[in-house]
């Protein structure tokens, strides 16, 4: 009995070996050719990722010198500046800088959600031949560069702008009035450019409903409103979150669009830190804003794996 389990164990070793031109690998060659085939990669990663990360980092713990130059001298100083902490007391510049960009992101999170359910849903209910079109025409706009589509944007929502003509027109706007530059066209170039990346989830879930339930939930009598509360709002839920984060990570330290449309009205964290680099030549405190904004972005990837922990996949991560 112990001979046969044996000879079952190494067979079953056997087969797990990686099967080259018909031989089977020799005992270790596996991981040696697996090292060889992430090896690239993993040097790209800690060249161009993991080393600038910890450089960032680094940098963000010593001080600025009188002239601009990096003295390395540890100190808490970065962050304390973060929270508010000024040379003359609290300075509300930092912590100003960083909850408006939340509340951003979340308000373009909402305003992404609000619009991507019913593009979701009516693809999804459309012929199967149609979907393909209606999904390519949700991502076209990312065949363009960003910095196009905001130029673009500035054309359309400039003083005698197509956009700008239309809200004359309806009485929106006093003659030579804008959105450009401002919080208005800062707001709706970034709803419009980070739409499909809530769409995309969106659909992806909807494509799964089980429309059995809410059939049943019609026939006992629930009213629309709550048969899409207790029926489908559970099964897309995923797909929600998913979007969600998609859209406020990114949306968080957009610099490209408030820079370009804002003007000097808006300052975002992306802003904040390319003044910091730039004119300010603080490049300690712009590592802590940068770090601070990395911390924003994992805790929110952090915040969707614990929600949507025992959920089933959407398609998108």
């Amino acid at each position: 009995m112990a001979s046969a389990t044996g000879k079952t164990t190494r067979q079953r070793r056997r087969l797990r070996r990686t099967v080259h031109f018909g031989e089977p690998l020799p005992p270790g060659a596996h991981t040696f050719r697996a090292a060889w085939l992430c090896g690239p990669s993993v040097l790209w990663m800690t060249l161009f990722l993991l080393l600038p990360l910890a450089f960032v980092i680094t940098m963000s713990f010593a001080q600025r010198g009188d002239a601009g130059e990096i003295e390395w001298r540890f100190t808490w100083g970065n962050y304390a500046r973060l929270l508010g902490q000024g040379a003359l007391g609290f300075d509300p510049v930092q912590p100003v800088i960083l909850l408006r960009s939340l509340l951003v992101g979340l308000i373009t999170a909402v305003f992404c959600l609000l619009l991507g359910l019913p593009v979701a849903f009516w693809i999804a209910g459309l012929p199967r031949r149609w979907k393909g079109a209606a999904l390519t025409l949700v991502v076209i706009p990312f065949w363009t560069n960003l910095l196009i589509r905001t130029y673009g944007w500035q054309l359309l929502l400039a003083p005698g702008g197509v956009v700008a003509e239309l809200f004359t027109a309806a009485g929106l706007l006093r003659a030579g009035e804008a959105l450009y530059p401002g919080w208005p066209a800062v707001m709706l170039a970034m709803v419009c450019d980070y739409l499909p990346f809530m769409v995309l989830p969106l659909y992806a879930s909807v494509e799964k409903l089980d429309w059995s339930l809410t059939e049943a939930a019609a026939d006992l009598g629930a009213s629309p409103l709550r048969n899409f509360w207790h029926a489908i709002l559970p099964q897309i839920r995923p797909g929600m979150i998913a979007g969600s984060i998609l859209v406020l990570l990114p949306a968080t330290g957009q610099f490209v669009i408030p820079d370009l449309l804002g003007g000097a009205k808006v300052a975002l964290l992306g802003n904040a830190v390319q003044q910091q680099f730039g004119a300010s030549r603080d490049w300690p405190l712009g590592s802590a804003i940068a770090v601070a904004a990395l911390l924003v972005m994992f805790l929110g990837v952090w915040l969707h794996t614990r929600v949507t922990r025992g959920h089933k996949e959407v398609g998108l991560p």
